[in-house]
């Protein structure tokens, strides 16, 4: 029997109409922003898991950034060794030349001269070596001592970037100061063969490292990459709407 003061069909209509109304609200404030959880109430637990994921993807964007901008100083520096192993060939053809029984001393003053040119081009190359203002080969830079570059999520993932120096003195082919090498003389252009032999090993030696750290900057930069995408994937079926 219907009631006169209380109209209970009416308020129960109203009731699943506002229901419906809120309902629709919400489904429209989620297709429109593309995301299921437009509200802490929507989904508590996968907001907070969805927030930790956006946050670890935004670090290994910048952290394969960080890994492409240690490759680029690598690859200055392998540049500037390439360009000292060069120097230091022509330097043992010279010293080469000079040891020979058939050079006179005049021409050996002549040979030193572009020897000694060489040796100072070594120091130039090793100080103008530079990435943001910073010399690469000369020993001076924080690169000596090592570098940690973060290439992940956490602190712990880092790579370090350690640079040898490459200067003249370093090497052993100053041709001032103490051990000075000195092609005016068979005997001397005979001992720098030895010790232009030596700096070249360690050149050498010095690329091979910058392209080993290179080399795992790169895999580092694929894992990121690889990372990157399987996250956003996962926060991809936690937040995005259906």
């Amino acid at each position: 029997m219907p009631a006169i003061k209380t109209n209970t069909a009416a308020n129960s209509a109203v009731r699943y109409l506002n229901l419906n109304s809120a309902q629709e609200s919400s489904a429209l404030s989620k297709l429109s922003s593309g995301s299921r959880i437009t509200s802490a109430s929507d989904d508590a637990a996968g907001l907070a898991i969805s927030t930790r994921i956006s946050s670890d993807v935004t670090t290994l964007q910048q952290a394969a950034t960080n890994a492409s901008q240690a490759t680029s100083i690598l690859q200055t520096a392998d540049g500037g060794a390439s360009n000292i192993s060069d120097i230091l060939a022509r330097m043992k053809s010279l010293a080469s030349e000079s040891a020979s029984g058939t050079t006179t001393n005049s021409s050996r003053a002549y040979i030193n001269s572009e020897f000694t040119q060489l040796s100072s081009e070594i120091d130039s190359i090793a100080s103008g070596t530079r990435y943001s203002s910073q010399s690469l080969l000369d020993g001076s830079s924080v690169f000596a001592s090592g570098v940690a570059v973060l290439v992940g999520s956490q602190a712990s993932d880092t790579i370090t970037i350690t640079l040898s120096s490459l200067t003249a003195t370093s090497l052993g082919v100053n041709v001032t100061g103490t051990g000075a090498l000195d092609v005016t003389t068979q005997a001397g252009a005979t001992t720098a063969l030895t010790t232009l032999d030596s700096a070249s090993n360690q050149v050498s030696a010095a690329r091979a490292d910058i392209g080993a750290q290179e080399s795992r900057f790169n895999f580092s930069a694929d894992s990121i990459s690889t990372q990157t995408q399987n996250l956003e994937s996962a926060n991809s079926a936690i937040k995005d709407v259906d």
